[in-house]
Order: structure tokens, then C-alpha cells, then sequence
């Protein structure tokens, strides 16, 4: 008899997240004692705001905090992710449209889990989140990627979608602002690929935990952005067949809370919340108080942060583009930059000729000290993301640490 393999063939195909395995690395090294600059993560440097903190310091002392609650999640929370919705997507849903979820990541796999079945087919968009292809191939579905390099500032076009599109074609996959590009769709390129989707009859799962950090030019002093466009506001037709993932890790700097949510038609989200009662129940309650407290409450720290990122963002793309060899589009949102380096590939340097951004990842670490994610994570080789979600000092100290390994 055959002996049955010890791990789920599923299981054992997934990859490890290489964002999470460069910084686990990076922080290694740095434990070490080694001054490594890291911009691996996508995560805030800022604490999170002081009346969230409150928040979950009352919530911590009230003993209905202490027990099981909804697995679907609080109703008081459920509402202002509701009026968030409304207010930022522009999608009137009522609060039992919503789930609750421990962070986006597991809002994102519940949304494909949930429509998508075996063989279906997904258009990936690339450059794209390294987390997107594993979740779909965990759910049965088939990752198809669509590229948009440099050249077309990451964004994919309605005939490159329709050269890929099957009749096999369930979801299109919508991130607008894009990790790890950092590129927004404008509202008539979101109007487009919705219009696109909807005549086809394709399911949207748009994630849209960056949406509010966006960075339009031509504000007022004073003036506070809106969000990126939705495609469920660009294309209202789309409403019945989209989910959007969203949560309060970046814009308020709380990605150790754990704290996401997707909303959705009724029988998606009835169907997501039967997974959610089996997989995790409830988030912890008192993330969900202070969830409450960052939505409803005031928003100037959030402001501050965002405004921060954008000064950060002009320097690390301006400071990149010094280097010869280095070609960097400016992000329209989010905290990242994606450089094509493919200008660095196949020459000397110190010894070491790298062939690829995995090989160039690995040269920049040992020899500058720096820790950057490389391309083939996301998509194909020839880039790396930085995150520009560190300290000012760090982020400036870092490229000038490639500056000097590049000249």
C-alpha cells in the first residue's frame, strides 16, 4: 500500500510569505547587533492614537468584553464599517452586510473561499500582493496573472484583461491603491475595468485597506484627500457581485490589533460568516472596541500620518532615482515604492553580478546593510519594494547607504 504523504498536498504547496520572511530576516540581523535599515514591512512606524488606546483600556476593564460575542462581530462596529462604506466607497449596505475578520488577511482569504471553486479562475493583476496567489490556489481557483510594468505605472488595461479573461473566469482581483506598486487608478481607468467586468459577469473582490492613503496633488492647506475611487462607486451595477476587503492596520497604524472586515451581498456574506463561525468566531472584543473608537473618532492623528508619508514618499523616490540603473514611478498612494532595477542586473558590483531582484536583494543586505523585498514575490523579477513606512532619518539613511554601493 502507498503510503499517504504527511502534509495536505494543499498545505504543503503554499509558499511562505516573502515579505514576512525578509523582515523576519532583517530583524535577525539587527538582533544580531548589525545595523540593518529594513523597508520590508508594510507597517506604520507611528503608535497608534492615543483615543483608540482609551478606548481599549475601558473596553479591557468591562467584563462583557471578557466573553464570546458574534462571530460576525459587534453590532456597534458593524454599523461604522457600514457608514465607513458609505462614506469612502461610496456602497449604501446595512450592518449585516458586514463581517468582522482578524485583520484584512483573513478577510481576503474568506472573500475567495467563499466564491471561488475548483478550476474557477482569478485575474491577478501583477505586480501584485504576495498573500492573493496562495489564497486563491487554497480556495481551488487558478491564479491568472495580468502584468503592467513601469512602463504603464503598474495599472492594467481592459484589452490586457481581455486577452486573459476564459470561459473559465470568475473573479477579477481589483487593489486600488496597489501593494507593493503604490499605483491608484484614476476614476475613468476604474470605470472602464468595472464597465468591463460587469458585461462580462464577473465577480470583483477589491481590496481596499490603503484607500484613504492617498496623495492627490493640487490640495489646500488644510484640506484632507478623499479616498481612492471605489469600483462599486465608479460602477454601482457591480454592487451584487463585489466583496471589499478592508481594515484600520494602515490608516491608523494598528496592524498588531489584528482588525479587518469584508462587506458584500447578503448570501456571500452569509456564507463567509458560516466559514468564519467554524474557522475563528469572534475577533477579540477589545480590538473591536477600539476599532469602533478609530472609525468613529476624530481623524487628525490619521491625518498627520498620511501627510508624513507623503513627505517620506517624495524623498525615497526622488533619492532612488539618483542611482543609475534605478527607474521609479511615484505612488499615487499607499506607503511603497517599486523600482524597476533591472538597469542593475548582469554587472559587478564588489564582486557579486546579480542575474535577478532575488540575487540583488541578497547583495544589497550583505553589502549596504539594507532590506529590501524583491519583485519575485509579487510578480516577475526585476523590481524591489521598499516601504517608506519607517523613520525619516532611517528611510534617507538607507538609499544613501545604495547610493554609495551603486555608484
Amino acid at each position: 500500500m502507498a503510503e499517504l504523504p504527511r502534509i495536505s498536498p494543499r498545505i504543503a504547496a503554499i509558499s511562505e510569505s516573502a515579505t514576512l520572511k525578509v523582515d523576519s530576516k532583517a530583524k535577525a540581523l539587527q538582533a544580531e547587533g548589525r545595523p540593518v535599515i529594513s523597508y520590508a514591512a508594510g507597517e506604520p512606524d507611528f503608535p497608534t492614537p492615543g483615543f483608540i488606546l482609551d478606548a481599549a483600556e475601558k473596553a479591557v476593564r468591562d467584563p462583557k468584553n471578557h466573553r464570546y460575542t458574534a462571530a460576525v462581530g459587534l453590532p456597534d462596529l458593524r454599523e461604522a464599517i457600514a457608514a465607513k462604506t458609505l462614506r469612502d466607497s461610496g456602497l449604501q449596505v446595512c450592518p449585516g452586510q458586514v463581517i468582522v475578520t482578524n485583520g484584512g488577511k483573513q478577510g481576503v482569504y474568506q472573500a475567495f473561499a467563499t466564491i471561488v471553486g475548483e478550476g474557477d479562475e482569478v485575474l491577478v493583476p501583477a505586480p501584485y500582493w504576495t498573500t492573493y496567489p496562495e489564497v486563491i490556489k487554497l480556495a481551488g481557483g487558478v491564479p491568472v496573472e495580468v502584468f503592467a510594468g513601469a512602463d504603464q505605472d503598474y495599472k492594467v488595461t481592459v484589452e490586457q484583461l481581455e486577452a486573459a479573461r476564459t470561459p473559465r473566469t470568475k473573479v477579477l482581483l481589483f487593489v486600488s491603491p496597489s501593494n507593493p506598486t503604490g499605483a491608484v487608478y484614476t476614476e475613468e481607468e476604474t470605470r472602464a475595468i468595472g464597465e468591463w467586468a460587469d458585461g462580462h459577469g464577473l465577480w470583483i473582490i477589491a481590496d481596499e485597506i490603503y484607500q484613504n492613503l492617498v496623495y492627490p496633488e493640487g490640495l489646500a492647506e488644510g484640506e484632507v484627500p478623499s479616498a481612492a475611487i471605489s469600483i462599486v462607486e465608479a460602477v454601482p451595477a457591480l454592487a451584487d457581485r463585489t466583496i471589499l476587503v478592508n481594515g484600520v492596520a494602515k490608516s491608523y497604524a494598528m496592524t498588531g490589533w489584528r482588525l479587518g472586515w469584508m462587506v458584500g451581498p447578503a448570501d456571500a456574506i452569509k456564507a463567509a460568516a458560516n466559514l468564519q463561525s467554524h474557522l475563528s468566531s469572534n475577533v477579540s472584543n477589545i480590538s473591536q472596541r477600539a476599532a469602533i473608537a478609530a472609525l468613529t473618532g476624530p481623524q487628525d492623528e490619521v491625518e498627520a500620518m498620511r501627510q508624513a508619508f507623503d513627505r517620506r514618499r517624495r524623498v525615497i523616490v526622488a533619492e532612488l532615482n539618483r542611482i543609475d540603473g534605478v527607474v521609479t514611478p511615484t505612488p499615487e498612494g499607499a506607503f511603497y515604492v517599486y523600482p524597476d532595477v533591472t538597469g542593475l542586473l548582469g554587472r559587478d558590483w564588489n564582486g557579486v553580478t546579480p542575474r535577478t531582484s532575488l540575487e540583488l536583494a541578497d547583495l544589497i543586505l550583505e553589502q549596504a546593510e539594507v532590506a529590501a523585498v524583491p519583485g519575485e514575490a509579487f510578480g516577475p523579477s526585476g523590481y524591489l519594494r521598499f516601504s517608506y513606512a519607517l523613520g525619516d532619518d532611517a528611510l534617507l539613511e538607507g538609499v544613501q547607504r545604495l547610493q554609495r554601493l551603486f555608484a
